[in-house]
């Protein structure tokens, strides 16, 4: 089972923290990785565009070797002052997560920082996110679907224990279809 040990900043190897590959926006639309194709051929695909007047103040992506009960990885939502790009990889700590329901059930979205970024490195709770910016990527969420008539319940923003929680069964669940637990490169 992949522990999430959080190195000191100095300390930081490709085996204490858990890559993400951020999927990234590029203001009115986001690129979403075709599951199949994706894992396979390493290929992005246009999944959708944002169908209401929302952004990202945040990259998203999803983090590999797992897979979220509606099939597809689990969802990443990474603090960064400034985006990254479609396909970076980043260490990233979990902090906390939102859970929320939508037409296709529980979902989960795990709230983390980049440990590269000096700005966002220090933080380690969800407490230490400036209270704002946690209320602006709710209420994205319960916008963004709203010109598509689907609706979306917030459940609540948890804490970084029952972020792990949710990825250490996401990843057992991956490693359960037959996959290979993925180790960070």
């Amino acid at each position: 089972a992949l522990e999430y040990y959080v190195p000191a900043r100095d300390e930081v190897t490709s085996r204490d923290v858990e890559p993400m590959r951020l999927l990234v926006v590029d203001g009115h639309s986001y690129l979403e990785a075709w599951c199949l194709l994706a894992d396979d051929l390493r290929i992005f695909r246009l999944d959708r565009i944002l169908s209401s007047a929302v952004f990202y103040n945040f990259d998203y992506g999803f983090i590999e070797g797992t897979r979220a009960g509606d099939g597809d990885h689990t969802d990443a939502l990474l603090v960064v002052d400034e985006p990254t790009f479609t396909g970076c990889h980043v260490w990233g700590r979990p902090i906390g997560g939102l859970e929320m329901r939508d037409e296709m059930g529980f979902d989960f979205k795990v709230l983390c920082v980049a440990i590269g970024d000096p700005h966002q490195a220090h933080i380690e709770r969800l407490e230490q996110v400036r209270p704002h910016r946690l209320v602006e990527i709710e209420h994205f969420f319960q916008t963004y679907k709203a010109l598509e008539d689907k609706t979306v319940e917030m459940v609540g923003w948890r804490e970084r224990d029952r972020a792990l929680e949710v990825l250490r069964e996401d990843r057992a669940t991956w490693v359960r279809e037959g996959h290979q637990a993925q180790h960070s490169r």
